[in-house]
């Protein structure tokens, strides 16, 4: 079984950074239980904190300088889709971070190596840890080069975003809100040419509706709408 020394060294591989400062690495590594198990050890929390604005200045800026005719709302649904949680985690995983935490034995016995969060969080505390010892342009160099593929992604984007509902998901979870939710509020009529009318509603209280010639038409309908009342989209979008 590779020793947790060798984790480091390939972790290290994976970011192009080999850290001078041990202990600052150590510190991003460290997720709370540790400190909860009654251990003396500096967490990862406070380093996240800052990892999370340093994320979010490299892929903003790098979204701005990539896409100059987006606007606002499609730059944001892109930024939004790029740092959330699941991908902090994703990445995580692709640099094999886990097998480097330090958790507690009950963290670690639970799963923890493996956790959406404790890997986000870590990801963030890494990053946060490169900028404080190299600075920020380092930094962003090695965040665009983790993040690469996904912003490649984006890129190859019509606009930036897929579908209305798509986007409109992508937009509560960026606003910390629950998933939309779409109801059938009528179908008129023939069999051959029938129209429906679908509400959306995002937490009860943010409501839209769209019709169509489908089910699936009225339900992109109302996201649409949706999204040009909250101002993600402008009123000519799609028209």
């Amino acid at each position: 079984m590779p020793r947790r020394s060798d984790h480091i060294r390939r972790l290290e591989t994976a970011l192009g950074h080999t850290f001078k400062d041990r202990n600052l690495l150590e510190q991003a590594l460290t997720h709370a239980s540790v400190r909860g198990a009654g251990r003396q050890r500096p967490d990862n929390e406070r380093l996240e904190f800052i990892g999370d604005r340093v994320l979010a200045l490299a892929i903003a800026s790098e979204l701005y300088f990539r896409h100059p005719k987006a606007r606002e709302g499609e730059l944001a649904r892109a930024f939004n889709r790029l740092v959330r949680g699941e991908t902090c985690a994703a990445i995580a995983r692709s640099i094999d971070l886990g097998p480097c935490l330090i958790l507690s034995d009950s963290e670690a016995d639970s799963g923890g190596r493996d956790k959406h969060t404790i890997l986000a969080d870590a990801m963030e505390a890494v990053l946060a840890a490169v900028y404080l010892e190299t600075g920020f342009e380092r930094a962003r160099e090695i965040i665009l080069e983790l993040w690469n593929e996904r912003l490649e992604r984006a890129s190859a984007g019509a606009g930036i975003i897929a579908d209305a509902k798509s986007a409109l998901q992508e937009w509560a979870q960026g606003q910390g809100l629950a998933l939309p939710c779409y109801t059938e509020e009528s179908r008129t009529g023939p069999d051959h040419a029938p129209r429906f009318v679908t509400r959306v509603t995002i937490d009860g209280r943010l409501m839209a509706e769209g019709e169509g010639t489908s089910k699936r038409q009225a339900e992109q309908a109302a996201a649409a709408a949706m999204l040009k009342s909250q101002g993600v989209w402008s009123k000519s979008k799609r028209e």
